[in-house]
Order: structure tokens, then C-alpha cells, then sequence
């Protein structure tokens, strides 16, 4: 799931509905996606890619819908989908989570005066593309207070695509609270703020702390509107 604000409204949904800020990507002619998936995902689905699939389809199916869809209807009119990186299962990572309950809330700045109250739920360590990181994973005060989102964590990062094959401002995960001292993060379903499409929307920032010094060739990419 995830959480936008509109104005001081905030609306919440679940990850495929979305909610704390931004979300994501391109509606290119010709999607790299569909064609990658057809040659090579479709013909032998696995758990894992047939998840990312689903996660795809109903994001496309939220963007299109004028009740859930955070594009203005410029955008909205002539959508047909958003532009994903091909699935890939090496982006999907078990991360030890070392919790932090001693942490204490703080306001993370957002794309408007507006500030999210949050907390650091813990730290995700993990190796990618070779390399170890390690990540800083939010829990959202208020959200926290709400039955449905009550054990919804939020992931914000950057990486070394933004700016060329993703959006400027970084993307976001959503997860959940774990049972054990691990938690699973699939980088292929990173997403864009709302901001990214609207500017109307009050998207969190991505803390500096949350850099990934390396490509994250997963998730949604760039949006760039199909012109008439």
C-alpha cells in the first residue's frame, strides 16, 4: 500500500491502489515490457514472475481508472500503460532487518510544506548487483493507528537510474512488518511518487541515508506521456 496527500486530505489505498506519495512510469507506443514478457516471461511463469506480472497489471488497471488514477486527464485520456523494467527474479532480496525500537519519530519533508511523521521500523542489510547495502524502512505514525495499514511499512530509496531511465525524485516499496529478523524486498515492484505524474500531490522525500549507489534496473521507469 502506500499514502498521497491531496492538499491536507490524505487518501489512503493499498499498494495497488497506493498512498503515502508518489508512484510510477512511462506510456511509451511500444512497451519494452510486453514484448520482453512475451518472449521470455510467459512461456515458463514462475510464483515470483507471475507476481510481479499481476502487480504490473493492476497497477496499469489503477492508472486507467478515473477514480483511483493520479494522471490529470491530459494524461489519463490517451494511457495505455505504465513502462516497466522486464522482470527479474535477481532483484528480488532477503534482507536481514535489524529492528529499531528505540528510534524516535521525526518529520520527513515532503515535495510541499506538508511534513510525514514517521519512525525508523528498522534496517533492511542486504546484497545487490555484488554489493552489500543497507536501506532504512519507515512505519507512518498515523497510518499506524489505522487497522488496515497497521503493519504496512514504507521503503523510499534512490539509486544511480534516476534522472536517465527512472524518475528524478527516486521510487518506493511497500511492505509489511515481518514475524522474523528478515524481510523480502522486490525491487520489481518499486514505484513512482504521485508527484511524479500530478503535481498536486505531496509526495515524502527520499531521506539522503536511502541511496543505493548502483543501478536498480527494476520496477517502473520514467513516465513520459504519449503525445497526440
Amino acid at each position: 500500500m502506500l499514502y498521497f496527500w491531496d492538499g491536507s486530505k490524505m487518501v489512503a489505498m493499498k499498494k495497488w491502489i497506493f498512498v503515502v506519495v508518489c508512484i510510477a512510469l512511462a506510456c511509451k507506443q511500444e512497451k519494452k515490457y510486453h514484448d520482453v514478457v512475451q518472449k521470455e516471461t510467459l512461456v515458463v511463469p514462475t510464483d515470483a514472475l507471475q507476481g510481479v506480472l499481476d502487480f504490473q497489471r493492476e497497477l496499469n488497471e489503477e492508472f486507467k481508472n478515473p477514480e483511483t488514477s493520479p494522471l490529470p486527464d491530459r494524461y489519463r485520456k490517451n494511457f495505455e500503460g505504465l513502462d516497466f523494467f522486464a522482470p527479474d527474479t535477481s532483484y528480488v532480496v532477503r534482507a536481514k532487518l535489524v529492528r529499531t525500537p528505540d528510534a524516535l519519530p521525526f518529520l520527513m519533508p515532503t515535495t510541499t510544506d506538508r511534513k510525514s511523521r514517521e519512525v525508523v521500523y528498522g534496517i533492511a542489510h542486504f546484497t545487490l548487483n555484488g554489493e552489500d547495502w543497507q536501506l532504512e524502512i519507515y512505519r507512518n505514525e498515523e497510518l499506524a493507528q489505522q487497522e488496515e495499514y497497521r503493519d504496512y511499512l514504507f521503503l523510499p530509496f534512490t539509486d544511480e537510474t534516476n534522472g536517465r531511465e527512472t524518475y528524478t525524485g527516486g521510487r518506493y516499496i511497500d511492505l509489511s512488518i515481518p514475524q522474523g529478523d528478515s524481510i523480502t524486498i522486490d525491487f520489481n515492484r518499486a514505484y513512482n511518487p504521485y508527484c511524479a505524474y500530478n503535481k498536486k500531490y505531496s509526495c515524502p522525500i527520499v531521506p539522503s541515508v536511502n541511496n543505493l549507489g548502483t543501478k536498480v534496473m527494476a520496477g517502473v521507469k520514467a513516465f513520459r506521456p504519449k503525445k497526440d
